[in-house]
């Protein structure tokens, strides 16, 4: 059942591939009974923005309103996700994650992460079920503009949320609890769990599952990065490479636990030094960067029977190339791994417990900036000033 809202907010419009972020009046229409009504509080802004924004990730069409990091608290909930999730009540804070479709052979596995419509359900920006859209640009409502990015928008001030996207966050994990010397609620903090933390720490914890016995190498320190390091130090593998462009950013992989760092613009053959550093190559690579000559790199670091997984977002229609025979005879494995190949509403909850038992510090990456000063924040996050920019509905 659909039920007619007609609720007035406003959101960062994209009107078209390449155009600015444009604060806009909205107007939310309707809302399904598989829809949460959520007024956001904060939201992180990821990479994975900025190439939606330069329409670089099909099927996304404009008008559009992107974000996929969201945060805040329950306003109303349909029918349908209230059953899914008792939990989802009126007044429940809540993090926001993918959408998924919730009837292929994947997701009824409880694998959501290989949702067969995966792109379609977070890339196109509209509903799954019949393609259109809560959201209206300008009052009384006129334009249709896309605002179910990750099922969420959360560069929306209030938005229509799909179901399936929504973790409920207990009270007890947020209560009276605030960013260090900040009067920012943690909250803010664990609004990138959404994605890019996830996907890091997943990528370690789900997906290649070292041993403290393990070595890995994880290439790009930027917020996945680093949340792959944290979980992997947090897993006590005892050696830990980080390779990046950045000195700082090495500087920072040191003090969440890399036992080595690589400045691969002062080292010709990182893989190379990869090698040397770990006796003969490491157990696991990660790609963080989306790079293809950083991704094509990965199998180069590895041990015999090691694995390298790629991350990072790289360009549409790109190859990788893969020494065949060397591939085949060191029993190496490359695999994808998309969002940290998590269950968010279980997953979520447990960085959570790590973060408050000090084993996984994301609240040092976090910058918070008030949605007004959303361009400045772009532009760090672009130079590199900040790792995780995460914007304020103030």
């Amino acid at each position: 059942m659909t039920v007619q809202l007609g609720v007035a907010t406003e959101g960062l419009v994209v009107q078209a591939a390449g155009a600015d972020f444009t604060m806009k009046p909205i107007v939310l229409a309707d809302m399904n009974d598989d829809e949460v009504l959520v007024e956001m509080k904060y939201s992180g802004i990821c990479h994975t923005d900025i190439l939606l924004q330069r329409g670089l990730l099909p099927p996304v069409d404009f008008p559009a309103i992107f974000g996929h990091e969201g945060a805040g608290t329950v306003l109303r909930v349909g029918a349908e996700a209230a059953k899914r999730d008792p939990a989802l009540r009126p007044g429940a804070s809540v993090l926001l994650s993918f959408n998924t479709c919730g009837r292929c052979r994947e997701c009824t596995a409880n694998r959501p992460s290989f949702c067969h419509v995966h792109v379609q359900a977070n890339a196109g920006c509209v509903r799954l079920r019949d393609g259109s859209t809560p959201a209206r640009l300008g009052y009384p409502a006129a334009t249709p503009v896309r605002s179910q990015c990750f099922g969420q928008s959360s560069f929306l001030r209030t938005s229509v949320v799909a179901g399936r996207s929504v973790v409920v966050v207990p009270d007890a994990l947020l209560a009276g609890r605030m960013l260090d010397n900040s009067s920012e609620s943690v909250l803010a903090a664990y609004a990138p769990l959404g994605c890019g933390f996830q996907t890091g720490a997943g990528t370690v914890l789900n997906a290649l599952r070292p041993t403290p016995a393990d070595s890995i190498a994880i290439f790009g320190m930027g917020s996945v990065g680093l949340a792959a390091l944290m979980a992997a130090a947090a897993t006590g593998v005892r050696q830990i490479v980080a390779v990046d462009v950045v000195a700082d950013k090495l500087v920072a992989a040191r003090g969440f636990g890399a036992t080595h760092t690589i400045n691969s613009r002062e080292v010709a053959d990182v893989p190379a030094e990869v090698r040397r550093l770990s006796d003969g190559g490491v157990a696991y690579a990660i790609d963080c960067t989306g790079v293809i000559p950083v991704i094509e790199s990965l199998l180069a670091c590895l041990a015999p029977g090691g694995t390298a997984a790629s991350v990072g977002v790289p360009p549409p229609g790109k190859t990788v190339q893969i020494d065949a025979l060397s591939f085949l005879m060191e029993n190496k494995r490359f695999i994808g791994v998309v969002e940290g190949l998590s269950v968010p509403q279980t997953f979520i909850p447990q960085l959570i417990e790590l973060h408050r038992d000090g084993r996984f510090p994301i609240d040092k990456l976090v910058q918070v900036y008030s949605v007004r000063d959303f361009e400045l924040a772009l532009a760090d996050l672009r130079s590199g000033k900040v790792v995780k920019p995460v914007i304020k509905w103030d």
